[in-house]
This record gives structure tokens, sequence and C-alpha cells, in this order.
């Protein structure tokens, strides 16, 4: 079969090329800013654009253009696709079996303390469920709990947001780190012990910079050992899962570990002051603003109907510890060696597999490209959480037939969330094999000395504009690999730098910000939860750029970069 050699800069002229490469990425990323184009129009959008630059102006044939996008459409839908929808599908079932407001209840009478809480459920809980479903279902989450426990609604919206960072890079079991792996070809279990050995420093950070914005400087101090040992044993958690055991149960087994520290240390001690004012200190624009928090329901604290027993409170936690245990299983090396060889599907995919050169100056030496879609249907994370969520819907006798229609609902309610996800993966595919990730690869490669700081902004843009690290990771990780390559730099380093400095981007995207105001019933004061939380994302993720700028140069922080 006649191969084709990728071209990097079509127009004999470097500025040329590179603006033509990318034009698919800031349409994509202007369509999104603008807010007025809903994102799965512009991914779908931005998909036939790089369609057409891909083959009228860097020269691909068109049938290896369809061919590499369908594939990454099937990337896109599994496994990631195939997690979001099945995690969904569990909290769900949980809400409207009620066992999610009796676990809501459960959280709220375990202290007063308003500082506390804030660790509590928009840390720690909020963590959990990063880990369990991402995409927005955190800040959702722990902000209706927020209001339901009498917080102000700019307090539950932007602290939800800046609590929901540190996380977010093993969100909805590791989609983003998936996500990762499938654009730049590295081995998901080094992509997130990497990000494991760059984001426990902000694991303990963010507990601390949370309750300073919410509290002051005197209030945090005030609180000091309870915010360090919730971040601290967070930060170890999310050290040791990502590094010992794998990426996709990082947040949940953190988060539980989190969760439990504190409760456990909240037994022993008490702070001398007890903060009961649910405003932010300061001047609070939002109080008095009437709310009707949306999406998990919460009803204000003393307005449950009835307390619920010790034994409903471990029934309504069930759920979410069947799923940690089976994710936790179908995580390992041992589960996969059992069932891949029995439950695979490998189609290399016909007219594309082996048949693209990658050719120098991005590579030392010309190398086809693979293309193989290995459907591991059974070992798929989404399966095993499917597998959890059947479980949990018979122990809360859910009929079978409720459970298939509470399936189709959810597809329903997802479907646009997966044609997002599919495109962008197929966008991100595309552009890999297209070649035009490199052009733009080869163009950053220009920073020098300073693109381990600009490259980790760059994952930060990405969410900011995406809303979503996993379509960052995608967008952005083969230009990572690539330009740190050109440099001489680690790939895994800045692929990994790619999406821990995109969480702090998450608390400013639009889509995120958009959730929060709906959970929290602060409608139409989507500019006002902006301002407040902007410069503290910009200031983290610029102190995350600086990190990776030390473990690229500096002794002994090198020391910590994995290399391949």
């Amino acid at each position: 079969m006649t191969t084709w050699n990728q071209v990097y800069d079509p127009f004999g002229s470097p500025w040329l090329s590179t603006l033509a490469a990318s034009l698919p990425v800031i349409a994509l990323l202007g369509m999104i800013a603008s807010g007025k184009v809903k994102a799965h129009i512009a991914a779908v959008l931005s998909l036939v654009l790089a369609f057409c630059v891909a083959v009228f102006l860097f020269g691909m044939p068109a049938d290896l253009a369809a061919r590499a996008s369908g594939y990454g459409v099937a990337l896109g839908l599994f496994p990631i696709g195939w997690i979001i929808l099945n995690v969904i599908f569990l909290y769900r079932l949980t809400v409207e079996k009620g066992w999610f407001a009796t676990l809501q209840q459960s959280v709220a009478g375990i202290t007063t303390d308003r500082r506390l809480q804030l660790l509590l459920v928009a840390f720690a809980f909020g963590a959990f469920f990063e880990g369990a479903g991402g995409f927005g279902t955190p800040v959702a989450v722990t902000g209706a709990i927020l209001i339901g426990l009498g917080f102000s609604p700019l307090a539950a919206s932007g602290l939800s947001l800046i609590a929901n960072t540190a996380p977010v890079a093993y969100g909805a079991l590791g989609a983003p780190i998936q996500g990762l792996a499938s654009v730049t070809g590295y081995d998901p279990y080094i992509l997130g012990a990497m990000i494991g050995r760059q984001l426990p420093f902000f694991s303990v950070l963010v507990p601390f910079w949370l309750i300073w914005v919410f509290a002051g400087f005197r209030g945090m101090m005030q609180i000091w050992p309870a915010i360090l040992v919730c971040g601290g044993s967070f930060a170890l958690a999310q050290f040791g899962i990502s590094n010992y055991v794998n990426p996709w149960i990082v947040d949940i087994g953190a988060a539980l570990v989190s969760m439990g520290a504190l409760v456990l240390f909240l037994r022993v001690w008490r702070p001398a002051v007890i903060w009961t004012s649910p405003a932010l200190r300061g001047n609070d624009p939002s109080l008095g603003f009437v709310t009707a928090a949306g999406g998990a329901k919460v009803a204000p604290t003393g307005a449950y109907a009835r307390t619920a027993s010790s034994s409903e409170i471990m029934m309504a936690w069930v759920p979410w510890i069947i799923l940690s245990v089976i994710v936790a299983i179908w995580g390992t090396g041992w589960f996969k060696a059992i069932v891949n060889p029995i439950f695979t599907w490998k189609y290399e995919v016909p007219g594309l597999h082996n048949v693209i050169m990658k050719v120098p100056p991005v590579v030392a030496k010309a190398h086809p490209e693979a293309a193989v879609f290995a459907f591991t249907y059974m070992s798929y994370t989404g399966t095993g959480v499917l597998f959890a969520a059947i479980i949990s819907g018979l122990l809360m006798r859910f009929s079978p037939w409720r459970l298939v229609t509470a399936y189709l609902e959810t597809i329903w309610v997802l479907r646009y969330s997966l044609i997002t996800i599919s495109a962008m993966l197929a966008l991100g595919v595309l552009t890999r094999y297209a070649g035009v990730d490199a052009t733009l690869g080869l163009a950053f490669a220009g920073t020098g000395i300073l693109y381990p700081f600009f490259g980790t902004l760059l994952g930060w843009l990405g969410v900011a504009l995406t809303g979503s690290d996993t379509a960052s990771n995608v967008l952005f990780g083969g230009l990572q690999k690539i330009t740190s390559e050109q440099l001489g730099l680690s790939g895994i380093l800045m692929a990994s730098a790619n999406s821990s400095g995109g969480v702090m981007g998450k608390m400013i995207d639009a889509q995120s910000i958009v959730v929060a105001s709906t959970a929290t019933g602060y409608f139409g004061q989507e500019g006002k939860i902006l301002r407040f939380v902007f410069w503290h994302s910009i200031v983290l993720a610029c102190l995350v750029g600086c990190l990776v700028m030390l473990q690229a140069y500096v002794y002994p922080f090198n020391a910590m970069v994995i290399h391949p």
C-alpha cells in the first residue's frame, strides 16, 4: 500500500504553516469562549475545519483523513465516553432512590464550623465525585450541598470551583490521562505516576488557599491542623495510588482517605472558635440573593423530613464503596491479564495502519504510524463501573426493566457530552496523523528554555477554553510531546504538565461556571463568579509552571521525572 509522508511546512514559511495548523484550535477555542456556540456544535465544526486543513493545506489524502477521524470517534466513545456514561448512570440511580440525599445529610451532620464543612464537602467530597464522574459533576454536587448547608451563592459557587482543581487530572476515573495517552502514545500508568509527582504539592496547597479565600488568613490559621490533615492525607494517597497502584482510582481512593482522616481527626480536635458565617469574608455581593439549587437536590440544614438512621447512612455509601472496590480490581494488571486474552478485539484500521509516515525533523528516523483499535471491552474501566451500577441498582431494589429505562435516559441526557468527547478525540487524532500538531510543536519549540513554564500554561489555557482536562490533553498532548523532544526535554514531563497545569483552568471555564451558577441557583451572575475566581486560577497555574521548570532543570526536582 502506498504510504504518505507528513508535511510540516506546506507553505515553505514556518509562520504561514503554523497559522494554518492553528486554525482548527483557534476556531474551537474561539467558538467556546464566545459562549454563543454550544460545545458539541463547536467540536463538530472544528473537526470539519481540521479535516479541510489536513486535506487542502497539508496535502493529506481525503480517505486517510476520514479514516483518522473515524478512528478518533471510536477512541472518544471507548474508553472515555464509556466511563462517563456509566458513572452518571450510577449517580442518577442513587439520586432517584433518595440514597444520595441521605449521603448529603450524613456529611452535613459532621461539623457546624463552615470552614471544616468546606474542607469536607468542597475539597474531599468534591474530589470523590471528580474521580467518579468529573465533567462538571463535582461542582454541581458540592455547590448544591453547600447551598443546602446555608452558604451564600457566591461562596458555594466560587469555592466549589477553586476546590475542584488538584483532583481534576484524575477525574472521571482517569479519563484525562486516558485521553493524553491516546494522543501521545505514552503508557497511561507512567503519565499518571508523573502527574502524581506534580499535583500532590497542590493537593496540600489548595485546601489552605480555599479557607484563606473564604475566611481570611487568620481564619485559616485557626484551623491549620485540620487543613493539613485534609490536604496532607489526600496528597500522600494521591502520590501513592498514582505511582504504585493505577491512575484510574486516584481521586476516589485519595478522597476516601482524606474524608476518613479528617472525620477521625475531628473526633479528637475542635477549633477554639467555631466559624458560623456562611458568607465570604469582606464584601459578599450574593448575600440576600434568593436561590433555588439545581442539579443534585439538597434541603437546607434542618429542613430534612427526618434524620436518617446510621444503617441508612451506611447503605447510602454502599454504591460508592462497591464502585471503588470494582474499579480497583479492574485497574490491576492481573485482572487485565486474565480477561484481555479472551475479551479483546484488535482492529487494524484498514487504509490507515502503517500508511502514514512521520518524518524528520519531528523524529530522528522516518517510521510508520500504527492505527490499531484495541477493543478490550471487558477490561475497560467503564465496564467495571457498569457492573457496579447494576449491582448497586439491584441492592436499591430497582427492577431490571427500570434499570434498562434509566440507562436509556442517561444516554439521552449525556448525548451532547458524548458527541463533544467523540468530536474532540477525532480532532486530536486527525491532527496527529495529519502532522498538524507537529507543525505547532515545532513552533512552540521557539520558546526555548522557558518552554516548561509556557507549556504548562498552554494546558491551563486549553482547559479554560474547552472546559475539560481531557479535551485539553487531546488537543495539546501530542504537541507537548513533540515540542519537548525538539528541546531535549522529557516528553513525559511536559505531557503530564499539560494535564497538571490544565487543572487550574477548570475553575474559569465557561461550562464549569454555568454548572456552578445552576447548582447554586445563582442564575445570571456568571460574570461575578468568573471575576471571583479568575486571579486565583492564573496565580495557581503559574505556580504549577514554576514547579515544572524546577522539575525540568533543577536538582532534586529533576530526579522526580520519570523516563521511559
